[in-house]
């Protein structure tokens, strides 16, 4: 019984992740911050190769900048901070995988202490303004940047789809 309610409210967690895209002032207090890090560098990748490196923004004014380049980041502005995670750059697919991973496991960390998040990504001109104003070495990929902060509003909860009409038993139907 005990195992089964443990399951329970961890998958209760996982489901109850909501996107953040407005934030109070208050800042994100360092030993959480450095706990989110943490959680992030043991996120699994691809081979075990650990490529991925993180840049936390806690400027305004950086990340106002941020907000107004090419892309979906406008939720930057406001934030407490926000952590653009930078991948080597050699193996699109491989990074894009590993990427999606550590941005998953960062905004759960996040939302383990109280914290709300949102992902963005930075699109055509706006990866490349974003790399140079933050001065990630060239050939580097710079796409995904995470808003971290207090939640200023309860989020709302989600609507999904109906399991049964997202799921296909042996083969697609």
């Amino acid at each position: 019984m005990a195992e089964t309610e443990t399951a329970q409210s961890r998958t209760d967690f996982l489901r109850s992740l909501r996107a953040v895209r407005e934030f109070k002032k208050t800042p994100v207090p360092d030993d959480a911050l450095r706990d989110i890090l943490e959680v992030g560098r043991w996120s699994g990748s691809a081979g075990n190769q650990q490529g991925a490196e993180i840049v936390v923004i806690k400027d305004p004014k950086t990340l106002n900048t941020i907000a107004g380049l090419e892309g979906f980041v406008h939720h930057l502005a406001g934030a407490a901070l926000g952590l653009l995670i930078v991948m080597p750059g050699q193996w699109a697919e491989g990074d894009a995988f590993d990427e999606g991973r550590l941005a998953e496991r960062i905004m759960l960390a996040a939302a383990a202490h109280g914290l709300g998040s949102s992902i963005g990504w930075l699109t055509g001109s706006g990866r490349e303004a974003g790399r140079q104003l933050l001065n990630v070495p060239e050939g580097r990929t710079v796409r995904t940047v995470i808003s971290i902060g207090y939640p200023a509003t309860a989020a709302r909860r989600g609507v999904r789809k109906p399991l049964d009409s997202i799921v296909h038993a042996a083969k697609y139907s």
